[in-house]
């Protein structure tokens, strides 16, 4: 062996040496985030505190550029730092509100797929947060899971209910209308399609595809290239890499995540697929049982209305938000099953449903509107980051 070789060998070890430091104290600065948790608890304080995250960025920003690290580096580091600090606090401020004797032993929960799927990276992204063994529970649709959880055969249910893509899935609007299952919780989830297959091959050979329509939705402009090509449908990526695995004849592939085709063993043949770049999935969590958000937690707030079929009843019920200064971020609407040409809207606000101007809103909503149902009041996960302007 050459001595560059090992010279490159050893200044690897160094890096795994520090690497495996830099894990240490990341989980240590985890657990004092965790004990910043609970002082806020005790002293009634917010989660976050953007002047503190601002200072704190413009120290870290000049320290680091004092040991030649530029400010972009520094600044996309600790925003992910803040980001996961910030979500750990709101799930403990949770616990402490909803669970006060205590939390589950088992997180049961149903997810669309199996193994691989990204409902299922989705569930063990959005639990890990939270204390108890995650038994996740895979499902075929979307009505099996929410059956699942309305017959207490799961805690919770986790659905996709937009992406950044391909919009707003209209099965899941739909189940919505008919459950009486409340919003517990939400998650942002980045989505990167590759296409996959058994054995090292190259896009040309590929003569059957198989993919999920909403995976296959958000690839459409990629997907153009291959006219001559079978499209097999499949209910979720998962499925998508199970029919694959044991083709090794390098003309069958698949749709999915780069994540999940790793656990199956499959090769990457094309990634970062999307029509759009940053492509991120919206996912909802269910339970039976409506929670309260602690107040230091920003929360959402989700309903279900109709309006009279008279001219400018929309607008009417919209203004309302106005005069009482909520902040409407979606406004969806889907036909009513069994009658033509009517709407149902949902709504999502920011916003404590125990907020007096939200309380007000409601009242005089439940006045102008034929039909209103609050399907969920829960935190807020979209965290944005701190600005600074270094």
């Amino acid at each position: 062996m050459s001595n560059a070789s090992q010279d490159l060998q050893d200044i690897r070890k160094q890096i795994n040496h520090i690497d495996n430091q830099l894990l240490a104290l990341l989980a240590e600065r985890r657990a004092l985030a965790k004990a910043v948790a609970n002082a806020k608890i005790a002293q009634d304080k917010p989660v976050r505190d953007t002047g503190r995250e601002e200072q704190m960025l413009i120290a870290l920003i000049e320290k680091g550029a004092e040991l030649e690290l530029d400010g972009y580096f520094v600044k996309q580091v600790f925003q992910t730092i803040i980001e996961d600090s910030v979500l750990h606090q709101q799930a403990l401020l949770q616990q402490h509100i909803n669970l006060p004797n205590g939390h589950q032993t088992i997180n049961r929960v149903a997810y669309l797929g199996s193994q691989g799927s990204y409902s299922n990276l989705a569930c063990h992204k959005y639990f890990s947060r939270f204390p108890g063994e995650l038994k996740a529970m895979g499902c075929s649709s979307f009505a099996e899971i929410i059956e699942k959880v309305e017959h207490k055969h799961a805690d919770y249910g986790i659905l996709p209910i937009e992406n950044t893509s391909s919009g707003s899935i209209n099965d899941v609007y739909d189940l919505l209308q008919h459950t009486d299952l409340s919003i517990v919780g939400e998650l942002t989830h980045p989505i990167n399609h590759c296409m996959v297959s058994a054995v090292p091959t190259s896009l040309e050979r590929i003569k059957t595809l198989y993919a999920h329509p909403q995976v296959y939705a958000q690839c459409s402009h990629f997907l153009t290239q291959f006219d001559n090509v079978e499209i097999v449908h499949c209910e979720a990526s998962s499925a998508a890499f199970e029919a694959i695995q044991q083709d090794t004849s390098g003309t069958v592939a698949a749709l999915g995540s780069g994540e999940g085709a790793r656990l199956y063993g499959l090769q990457i043949i094309a990634e970062a697929l999307a029509n759009q770049k940053k492509n991120y999935s919206r996912f909802i969590v269910l339970a039976s049982k409506a929670i309260d958000v602690a107040s230091q937690v920003p929360a959402k707030t989700t309903w279900i209305m109709s309006t009279e079929q008279t001219p400018g009843a929309l607008v009417d019920a919209l203004l309302i938000l106005k005069q009482h200064d909520v902040n409407m971020t979606k406004l969806e609407s889907r036909p009513i099953t069994g009658n033509p040409w009517e709407e149902m809207f949902y709504v999502d606000v920011e916003g404590n449903i125990r907020d007096a101007n939200m309380q007000r809103a409601l009242d005089e909503l439940q006045q102008t509107t034929r039909y209103l149902k609050v399907l969920g009041c829960y935190p807020n996960e979209d965290v944005q980051p701190t600005k600074v302007l270094k």
